[in-house]
């Protein structure tokens, strides 16, 4: 029999996730495999399933939730070999957009099983670890100001309405950047990139990379509504940002530094800052669509 399989799930992901868990553990048995479930019940709970899960031989440990979930799945396990997967569950899912992970349960499912495991690059902020990004300023603050009801109604939606509340009592407020080779770069805002999606299949990075032990920083450059508004819409159109709005820096470390400026971790709240920012490649190992 095949060493056991751990699924690490988020009943509540995605509004309910409990059907989609069912038959993910069904596919996984139904393939000889022993499935051992731990379920979510609060913030913090998939961190510590992943913490006890190191050493233990487990042939995958999957995580069935959302960006969110397995964020604290990596910071509890790192550094470990034992091949992660995911399921994406939540509402944005942009691991799934990142590295393109079907959505259809049994087609994940599927891939967590039958994909290719790569080691990967991991952004560090201070000690704590994201997988795809972290978020300086006004995307920031709309993560934090989401209503969770609103979410579950609404989706990505529930985003949407947040950010035009957040615009209309938006206050700048300034960012400095410190770079390893001792440049200082000053905007009002930052993308801290470690994959070329942002906030679902948008980008801002395009050539950040999971693979890669580098760090994308985007610094918008000026004040104010109207430079958030340039920025969406050129998201929204696939188009590159433009000089005049933002520079893009590839570095390993960044320390950033603001007056009580929030910060977003894979699309959790994290805190504020000042924060320096780092890389570790190989503390995990994602399993990839095969090619």
């Amino acid at each position: 029999m095949p060493s056991p399989i751990l699924l690490i799930c988020n009943p509540i992901a995605g509004g309910n996730a409990r059907p989609a868990i069912q038959r993910a553990e069904r596919y996984l048995r139904d393939r000889g495999y022993q499935v051992e479930i731990a379920l979510t019940q609060a913030r913090g709970d998939a961190r510590r399933f992943a913490e006890q899960a190191r050493g233990k031989s487990y042939h995958r440990i999957i995580v069935a939730g959302g960006d969110g979930t397995l964020n604290e799945v990596v910071n509890g396990l790192a550094p470990c070999t034992t091949p992660l997967a995911f399921l994406p569950l939540g509402t944005t899912n942009v691991l799934a957009l990142e590295i393109g992970l079907p959505r259809a349960v049994e087609q994940s499912c599927r891939v967590a099983l039958e994909g290719s495991p790569r080691p990967v690059c991991l952004g560090l902020a201070d000690e704590t670890r994201f997988l795809l990004m972290a978020g300086i300023g006004f995307d920031a603050q709309v993560v934090a100001g989401v209503n969770a009801n609103l979410k579950k109604l609404l989706g990505k939606g529930a985003y949407v309405v947040e950010a035009l509340a957040q615009a209309l009592r938006h206050r700048p407020q300034e960012v400095r950047a410190c770079l390893s080779d001792g440049r200082i770069l000053t905007g009002y805002g930052a993308i801290i990139s470690n994959a070329r999606c942002y906030g679902g299949s948008f980008q801002i990075t395009p050539r950040a990379c999971l693979s890669e032990e580098s760090l994308e920083v985007f610094i918008l450059r000026t004040p104010g509504l109207a430079s958030l508004v340039k920025l969406s819409l050129r998201m929204l159109l696939r188009r590159p940002v433009s000089p005049a709005l933002g520079e893009i820096i590839r570095t390993r470390e960044v320390s950033l530094s603001g007056d009580s400026v929030s910060v977003q971790l894979d699309g959790d709240f994290w805190g504020y800052l000042p924060l320096h920012f780092t890389t570790s490649f190989g503390e995990i190992t994602l399993v990839f669509p095969s090619s």
